[in-house]
């Protein structure tokens, strides 16, 4: 079984409480898809497409509520140079009431667009658990592997020479000094190896004694065709190719290696292209829209860091991934371009007004002002007593004091 949870053997499942659930239904989607197309590589980009597909409700509100943000921005402005420089709770309470009357009126939330992205990041990490552990949740690779695997692990050499590939992970090599490497414990590690072994090293495993051919070549065969997409081995990384390549003199590979984090890049800048672009003509930039401008630039960078070191299924994963952002942002712009704003906006005020209709009928509460006009000599005794004016003197914290500061601001304000 592979549901032992080793940290830093990455073949085994996550077991964590909310990754491990997620990346298993992940894991099973991929194997699924594998069945059909036998190559990780094709079977990562299909993945990839239905994922983004059932992720599209979410990703279309999120665009939704950036592109309406685009629009409402120079209103938000507005009321914020309005009330420049008043720092007195009852500017700021308007402020807020007017700003949060602009969030109902275009029908979004201010915090919109994180509770997304909140929920989408947890599924985020599960694909890359399960898109870098292949053999953990893909049958057909553990198997392609398991063999040859225990054949290593029973032959004297066989454990000394893996343990001595670059490939090999330092907790592999943990495990092997304090005597932990046993059982379901050896076999993960050693097919997680075989896994990310190059063409050399394979070499190399294939000279161990006590290995039988028959065993070697058919699981070399499997691996090489399971994991080889366009020349490049899925599960190392474009640095580990880049690496190996140029000690074999295989410039082709390379190239190709070089191409993964190049066109991760590249179409995560395609991204930013169709992203709503806030509308701020003539004016000073703000805050976010510098935020923005900052993040086209340094996020593209970023993606080609991560995808240089991580396995080249999780750049060929990035790469489909912002293909695929790129085509939905298209189509949900030209949608919501084509929105009629000002029915848009008249349908959400008529929507609030229920709402608060609704809201007033259920609480059965009158508004501040109502409860002003209320005579507190009616309020229970512990309201205080009334002088000869008629203003009741309220014991403090009470409903009748409170009452008493509202009407003195409207008899002020009068």
């Amino acid at each position: 079984m592979r549901g032992v949870m080793l940290e830093g053997i990455l073949l085994t499942r996550d077991q964590g409480m909310i990754l491990g659930p997620i990346s298993l239904i992940l894991g099973k989607l991929l194997n699924f898809i594998f069945n059909i197309f036998p190559n990780v590589g094709v079977s990562i980009i299909i993945f990839t497409v239905v994922i983004y597909i059932c992720l599209l409700p979410l990703t279309y509100k999120q665009q939704k509520f950036s592109k309406l943000s685009a629009k409402m921005n120079p209103e938000i402005r507005a009321i914020q140079e309005k009330y420049k420089g008043l720092k007195d709770q009852e500017s700021m309470v308007r402020q807020n009431e007017e700003m949060q009357t602009v969030y109902k009126k275009y029908g979004v939330s201010p915090t919109g667009s994180c509770v997304q992205l909140i929920i989408q990041m947890p599924i985020l990490f599960a694909l890359y658990r399960v898109i870098n552990s292949i053999p953990a949740y893909v049958d057909r690779v553990f198997y392609a592997l398991s063999g040859l695997a225990q054949e290593i692990i029973n032959s004297p050499e066989g454990i000394k020479t893996v343990t001595g590939l670059d490939v090999t992970n330092k907790l592999f090599k943990h495990y092997i000094n304090n005597g932990n490497f046993n059982g379901e414990n050896a076999l993960n590690s050693v097919i997680d190896v075989l896994n990310k072994a190059s063409s050399s090293e394979w070499d190399l495993i294939g000279k161990i004694s006590g290995i039988d051919t028959v065993t070697f070549d058919s699981a070399r065969e499997s691996f090489e065709r399971f994991n080889n997409f366009l020349g490049l081995n899925i599960a190392q990384s474009p640095m580990y190719i880049i690496k190996s390549s140029f000690e074999t003199g295989n410039f082709l590979l390379v190239i190709g290696a070089i191409m993964v984090p190049a066109l991760a890049a590249l179409t995560q800048w395609m991204n930013t292209l169709f992203m709503p672009q806030s509308n701020n003509k003539g004016g000073e930039p703000d805050a976010a829209q510098s935020m923005m401008k900052s993040m086209n630039i340094t996020m593209p960078l970023m993606s080609a860091f991560f995808c240089i070191s991580l396995p080249c299924g999780m750049g060929l994963y990035w790469i489909s991934g912002a293909v695929i952002r790129c085509v939905e942002q298209v189509i949900i712009n030209k949608r919501i371009d084509k929105m009629d704003l000002d029915a848009l906006i008249e349908k959400n005020i008529e929507k609030n007004k229920l709402a608060e209709k609704k809201m007033a009928e259920v609480s059965g509460k009158s508004s501040l002002s109502d409860l002003a006009k209320i005579s507190t000599k009616n309020i229970g005794g512990s309201a205080g007593t009334s002088d000869e004016s008629g203003r009741s003197h309220a014991n403090p914290g009470s409903i009748a004091a409170k009452a008493n500061m509202v009407k003195e601001y409207n008899e002020k304000k009068s």
